[in-house]
């Protein structure tokens, strides 16, 4: 166990799977000076000694481990002060609610949760305590989401009457949904939920504004049993140790990745899990193709679509306002290299490192009456989801100020969910969902 010293915060990492490796290197790197490791919890041994063994790389001593069930003994017997979560996120309000009765606070991968029972459950979990939940929306430390924000805070477009939001997951990394645990929407709630809770709360944050209703339309087109009408399935349930996913391009193979290897594949014997199932297998229930229209408190309306099958990765964002338009492209990768088709995106894990392919960021204003501005951002790069990893746990973690107001709450949290809980309901029944309906914020 490392040694304890006076005035460092205790924290424990509950989910010991990839999501956990940029918080876990943060507080024993870069805030160490503030911030103490004292604890993991996961169901699988295997994924905890494999981060224990990376800590000794690092020069920090091994923590002690506890199985996720004994998650109240760990926060009792660790002196635990902030609890980080990155479990699966249908788990995440069981831990979230238990550290906060339990007297810590909290740091939560998004999303909060998956649905409006769990979300009601931690909110009110947080005020029956008093104590504080942070997302970890790492999106709004980009530095160009955050000159977005000052712009639009600024008048640069005037009233915002209207955002359009495009965002296109490439063949890589979109497909990496569809072969693990995210396939299955209870788990995840899809990505509605999963994914696109990340761009919703950058639109609430950038407007100062709370979702009204919703209408969505949204279909599984690509992945699953489709992949046979298009011609890409092949006759296997999972990678390793399968002939017929050799030439793959979609399958993701661990076996070549070392921390792959040591997470999921060498720690499969403890709970089963596998992480490299064939993405055109049976069994898929989010879909990978949604459109959306949303209404906000001040009037405002966002069309949103999410692509998960595209041939690069990036976004477009416009904010049309009344003094002019605000213009967002951000390309991650251009296109999916067949050497890296079989890998992650950029590093395996988390993003933390560039794609090998090209990509780049333009922000432009368009004023009435006046020629577009190029603006230049500085502090964005490709690593790290544009530098935001870094920014965001200086804040989290190293208690840098923050005026843009860019940490998360527990509120924040919920209206990021509502938005896609809303956009699911909506493909269920066709029909336009009022947010108030799903759960009433406070």
């Amino acid at each position: 166990m490392s040694t304890i010293n006076q005035g460092r915060v205790r924290y424990a990492v509950v989910g010991t799977g990839a999501r956990a490796e940029m918080f876990v290197r943060a507080l024993v790197g870069t805030h160490a000076a503030t911030t103490e490791l004292v604890a993991f919890a996961d169901v699988n041994q295997a994924r905890m000694d494999a981060h224990n063994r990376w800590l000794g790389e690092l020069g920090h001593p091994a923590v002690p481990t506890y199985p996720a069930a004994d998650f109240a003994v760990m926060l009792r017997r660790e002196r635990v002060d902030v609890v980080l979560v990155t479990t699966t996120d249908v788990t995440h309000d069981e831990y979230i609610t238990a550290a906060l009765r339990a007297g810590c606070d909290v740091v939560t991968e998004k999303p909060m949760t998956v649905d409006a029972p769990r979300c009601q459950r931690i909110l009110d979990a947080v005020a029956e305590t008093g104590r504080k939940v942070s997302v970890a929306f790492n999106y709004r430390y980009n530095p160009l989401h955050e000159q977005v924000r000052r712009l639009i805070a600024d008048g640069a477009v005037g009233e915002v009457g209207s955002v359009h939001f495009e965002w296109l997951l490439d063949i890589r990394h979109g497909a990496d949904y569809f072969r693990r645990w995210h396939r299955d929407k209870a788990n995840s709630g899809g990505l509605m939920v999963h994914k696109a809770s990340h761009h919703f709360d950058l639109v609430n944050w950038w407007l100062a504004a709370t979702p009204v209703q919703v209408y969505a339309s949204g279909r599984l087109f690509f992945y699953g049993e489709h992949g046979r009408r298009h011609g890409y399935a092949r006759d296997y349930e999972r990678v390793h140790g399968s002939p017929a996913a050799t030439d793959d391009p979609f399958a993701l193979r661990m076996a070549d990745h070392p921390r792959l290897r040591e997470l999921y594949l060498d720690a499969e014997g403890e709970d089963g899990y596998h992480r490299d199932r064939n993405v055109f297998a049976p069994g898929v229930t989010i879909e990978d193709d949604m459109a959306v229209l949303a209404t906000y408190s001040t009037g405002a309306t966002m069309t949103y679509h999410l692509t998960a099958y595209a041939p690069w990765e990036g976004y477009r964002v416009m904010v049309n306002g009344s003094r002019g338009r605000l213009e967002l492209e951000v390309v991650e990768s251009e296109f999916v290299s067949p050497a890296a088709a079989g890998a992650l995106k950029g590093a395996a894990l988390h993003g933390t490192e560039a794609a090998a392919e090209g990509g780049s960021a333009t922000l432009t204003l368009r004023p009435y009456w006046e020629p577009p501005r190029s603006i230049e951002v500085a502090g964005y790069t490709r690593e790290g989801h544009g530098g935001a990893d870094a920014r965001m746990t200086a804040v989290l973690f190293g208690g840098e100020t923050d005026p843009l107001g860019r940490a998360a709450t527990a509120r924040d949290g919920a209206l990021a969910l509502l938005t896609g809980l809303a956009a699911n309901r909506s493909f269920e029944t066709g029909q336009a969902v009022r947010v108030a309906d799903l759960l009433t914020l406070r």
